[in-house]
């Protein structure tokens, strides 16, 4: 979803703090946007990063950028 809302352009502008928005509800509402824990999986670095590598990402490499944000959801503590 991140991915797509970035760079679709989904909106006329801020797509990249709309599209972080956007995903840290759905992690939320899904329940995932916590650790074990109670840590945030993904910090605001970690986001900023993400949303930046999407928005710098050719279209052939979104195989690669999906697998990067499944493998950061992933590791919980």
């Amino acid at each position: 979803m991140l991915y797509l809302i970035v760079k679709n352009h989904s909106f006329i502008d801020g797509n990249k703090r709309i599209a972080a928005s956007c995903f840290l509800y759905f992690l939320g509402k899904n329940k995932i946007l916590k650790s074990k824990n109670g840590n945030p999986i993904i910090d605001n670095n970690t986001l900023f990063v993400l949303t930046i590598l999407f928005t710098e990402s050719k279209p052939t490499e979104k195989d690669l950028i999906k697998n990067t944000i499944i493998t950061v959801l992933n590791r919980r503590d």
